[in-house]
Formats: C-alpha cells, structure tokens, sequence
C-alpha cells in the first residue's frame, strides 16, 4: 500500500481515521505518524503505548503551547532552528502545525537567513538521518537505497551539490540543510505531505579547505568532482532518479551557476525539473516589478533593466524579465536591448573573451558604449552604466554588501520619479543596499523589495513595508501544480504565469504603502493560487494535458495535507 492511501480514509459512517499497523516504540519513533502526548487512552492501548508515555493526554493545542513556549526559550537563532529541526524529527504534524501558526516568525528560522548557518555548522550540530547522500561510491547503488523510501509515492525532489549555498559558496556535506529545508516549505506552503518528499545531497567533495582540515567534517575528505567525471557522475544520478522515483519532479538548488545551467539544459527533457536559484529567483522578482508598475501606472515595456550580478539568479531574473517582456507584446530584439547585465568584470559585452555561453543572450555589442564618458575603454562599471543610459529598474543579485551607492539612485532619479531597486542578495550581510538607506537617497520616492527579512522602514512619518522578494511564493505552487498535471516537463510559461498570479495577491494596500510583495504569513494561499493558475493554463493551452473535467480548486485539495491528527485505528 502507497503512502498516500493510508492518509485519510472514511468509515461507512463518513468519520475520517488514519489505518496504522506500527505499535509501540517504532510508532512512537516514526516521525510522521507520532502524536507524543496526545495519544488518545484507546489509542494507547490499542497501540500497546501504555506506559510508554506520560499518563496525560494532551490535547494539540497544549502540545503546541509546550513547543512554542520551547521555541521561544531558546537564546539564539541557530538554537530555535536546532529546536525546530529536532522537533520535526520525531512530530512532523505537530511541527508543521507550530510554523503554520508563526509563519513570519519562523520562517526566517527554518530556511533563510538561519539555515546558513546551519548549513556551515553542519558537521558540528549534526542530529538525525534525513534524505539521501548520494556519493561516488554509492550512487551506482541508488536502486538499493531507493527501498528505505516509498519509491512510487516520491512527489518531489530537491537536491544540491552545496557548490553555492546562499551567499556562503562552498559547504559540503553541510548543504542537506537546504534541501530540508525547502521541502519544510514545500509543505508548509503547498501542502505536500513530508512523506512525499525527499532532500538529497550529493556529495562530490568540497573546495572548502576549513571543511577538509575539520576532523569534524562528515563529509567526503576529497576535493571536488569536476569535468567530465562530475557530468558522468550526475547522469547516472538523475537515470536513477527517474527510474526509482518515476512519479517524482526533481528541483535543483544551489548549484554553482555554470553546472546550474548545465544540469537544467541537459535534463530538463528528461524529467520534470526545474532550477529554483534560476527560474525561481526570476518569477519573484518579475512578479515585484510587475507589482512596482502598477505603482507607477506604468508597463514592463516602459523600463529599462539592469541586472547586477550574473550568476545564476541574475541570468534567471533577467531570463523571466525577456519572457515577461514578450508577453506584453515586445519583440524579442527589442526585449533584449531592454536588459543590462553586468558581473565582476562590468557590463557583459560580445566580444568579451571566455564569456561563458549562458550570459551571452544578454552580451551587448561593444559599440553601444561608443561616446559614453567611462574610465576604461574595454569596462563600463555600474556607475558609468546608471551615468550614460535612462536606468529605471536596479536589480541587485551580486552577493556584495553595499554595492548600490546614493550616486546610483540619485541618477536614476532623473530618468524616472521612481526607480525600482530591488537589493536581492542573501544573506542580509550580502544585501546590495538597505532599505533605509535606499529611501534616504531618494527621499521616499524609490520602490524597494529585498531578498533577506528586513523590518519596517519609517522615513519622513511615513511608514514601509519591505516586500521580501521570497522564492518561497513560487517554488511550492509550481511544484504542486506540475504534480497534479502529471508534467513531463516545467516549462518557463509556468514560472511567467506564476509571476502574474504572485503579482495579482499584492493588495491594493500594499501597492499603495510601496510594497510589491505580500507578506509570508499568507503563503498557503499565494501558492495555491499560483498552482491554480497554472493548471488553468495548462488547461486551456494544452490539448494533451492530463487533468480531469473536475474543479481545479477540488483536485488541488485533494493533494494537500493538514497538519492535523486523525484517529488511528490498528491494522
């Protein structure tokens, strides 16, 4: 029996129940199907727990009083995620009912800006097996490994290599914390049961000197698997994946940008799989500016683009920006001229040498900058771009603190009453400007979403909002929608439909404080949504799509869980 025919069943008198055939300490240890203290007194003996609980039988409300009362004693951030990741081990319906409850408050904790740290102290505070660890040595055996989980009952997927974590680069073995945690928001947001998901870490050693000096280090003590023995190595990898986890779709995350690209072009035929750090990372802030235009009763074509930072959030942000512009009725030339991208060696030019082959869609010819007043003729830096060209939108995915300057905005003020900037790098200390400082440079006048938590800006007595440019208002109705159309592949018209669908869950409230992103506690419903409206797309634009006749809204409820206990009967 599939996991998911055992999550809710009926009886002939319509009362819902949970069948269970484990007993004692293995119930008691199995994570989602432990209900601690609240076993009810049948339960209890009818699952011979008698005894191996202490004799009160709490309700869920004051087990989730203990837990957060738990939470909130704990002194350090690092420590409440260490309490939360501890607490799902053992009570997943009792964990995701506490975050569902404190979404704003815990978020931050359970993935962004906490489980960076998480991820570098990875090896030291390493508490309990979850996932997989595919390695070198093992992956021809995936097949063998695939029989600890319900292969077939798999809905999705995350795996890294931990090339890029976040802003920190390089962290081994330590990167499992992301995939946990994306999946922690998988089901927090869409309602994908825990048991469907599966985070996988693929170690291939690390570059990371300090981990391979740690006697700590739980990870491969080798450098890292590059060239043509790392493209072997993640082809058997995903051959594997598809064919002992057939059902599931595959997410790629915080892969250094060149094998970001690689892996995405090369499998995304193959399976139902996305990049979240590139298509991801674009349908959010496509969805802020096209929040922002509104704004500024304004349209996409209107602006003028710079993407700084060409990794593989920017080229992914300024991938979604080129489709958004072709929606709105651009041409392709013309939506390309639209679009600057710049990265450490300033704006990307044709003729630049060794230009890697994902950034030259957005290279410019090098006789745009003839006459323009630069420094060096072969760089145009930032500030000699913003000098010479009407920038109206700013976009920050860089990873360095403090690169957006007064001069930039103050400029960009002259070509529009109000520029978007949008500092989007993680974590906060890698924040390209602060929001504070962004509202000073242009007395009030700027649009500004970010990629870290900030607090509220006062400014003039008036009061901000900062729009968190999340992923997490993407990445989980995408997945769930491709889930239940049955998807062979996730498309870039399903991350452009999910922009316009975030865009349009901004209130007017909102738009009218200047903010272009609604806030995390309403996550549940901005993803489904999201997933809603690409299934309705899928509907009307796909003649062979695999959906029934019934009411999208009816199919969506019945993929997703609530964290809630049910009766058990014994099996």
């Amino acid at each position: 029996m599939t996991i998911g025919k055992y999550l809710r069943w009926k009886d002939e008198n319509g009362n819902e129940f949970r069948p269970v055939s484990l007993t004692g300490t293995e119930l008691l240890n199995d994570r989602t199907l432990n209900k601690s203290t609240a076993f009810s007194y049948e339960e209890r003996e009818d699952f011979q727990l008698t005894g191996l609980l202490p004799p009160k039988v709490q309700t869920f409300d004051d087990q989730l009083n203990r837990v957060y009362d738990g939470f909130r004693n704990a002194s350090t951030d690092i420590e409440k995620y260490l309490f939360l990741r501890a607490l799902q081990d053992r009570n997943e319906t009792l964990f995701y009912a506490l975050v569902s409850r404190h979404v704003e408050e815990m978020t931050p904790i359970i993935y962004t800006p906490t489980v960076g740290k998480a991820c570098q102290e990875f090896s030291h505070r390493y508490q309990k097996a979850r996932g997989l660890y595919v390695t070198q040595d093992n992956v021809d055996q995936m097949s063998d490994l695939a029989r600890h989980f319900q292969g077939k009952d798999i809905k999705i997927i995350v795996v890294t290599d931990s090339q890029g974590i976040l802003g920190l680069g390089d962290q081994g073995v330590g990167g499992m914390g992301i995939p946990i945690g994306k999946l922690s928001l998988y089901t927090l947001g869409a309602g994908i049961h825990p048991a469907h998901c599966l985070p996988i870490a693929l170690d291939v050693g690390t570059d990371n000197q300090d981990l391979l000096d740690d006697p700590m280090y739980l990870g491969v003590p080798r450098k890292r698997m590059r060239g043509e023995e790392y493209k072997q190595f993640i082809q058997k990898f995903v051959h594997e994946v598809k064919r002992n986890f057939p059902k599931a779709v595959l997410q790629w995350e915080d892969f250094s940008k060149s094998n970001a690209f690689d892996n995405l072009s090369e499998y995304e035929e193959y399976l139902p799989s996305f990049n979240d750090d590139i298509q991801g990372t674009g349908s959010v802030v496509l969805a802020g500016i096209l929040g922002a235009v509104k704004i500024k009763n304004e349209t996409l074509v209107d602006q003028t683009y710079v993407v700084y930072g060409a990794g593989a959030g920017g080229v992914g942000v300024a991938d979604q920006i080129f489709a958004g512009l072709l929606k709105e009725g651009c041409s392709h030339t013309a939506a390309r001229e639209k679009i600057f991208v710049l990265d450490s060696q300033g704006l990307v030019f044709e003729d630049r040498e060794g230009l890697d082959e994902y950034k030259k869609r957005y290279a410019k010819p090098r006789s745009l900058a003839q006459g323009w007043q630069t420094e060096h003729e072969s760089k145009v830096s930032l500030t000699e771009l913003i000098n010479n060209h009407p920038v109206t939108v700013l976009l920050g995915t860089s990873g360095i603190g403090g690169a957006f300057k007064a001069e930039h905005v103050q400029k960009m003020m002259e070509y529009t009453k109000r520029p978007m900037v949008f500092p989007l790098s993680n974590p906060t200390a890698n924040c390209e400007a602060l929001p504070e400082d962004i509202y000073q440079w242009s007395e009030g006048q700027a649009i500004v979403a970010t990629g870290s938590p900030f607090d509220n800006v006062n400014y003039n007595g008036r009061e901000y909002r900062i729009g968190q440019g999340n992923n997490v208002f993407i990445f989980p109705g995408v997945g769930l929608a491709s889930i239940v159309a049955q998807s062979t592949k996730v498309t870039m018209d399903m991350f452009t439909t999910a922009s316009y669908a975030l865009a349009d869950e901004v209130s007017q409230d909102d738009l009218d404080k200047g903010c272009v992103y609604p806030r995390i506690s309403e996550l549940r419903n901005v993803s489904i949504t999201v997933a809603k409206r690409i299934l309705a797309n899928i509907k009307a634009t796909d003649p062979h799509h695999q959906l029934p006749e019934t009411d999208i809204e009816q199919e969506l409820a019945h993929y997703m869980w609530e964290p809630v206990y049910l009766p058990y009967r014994r099996v």
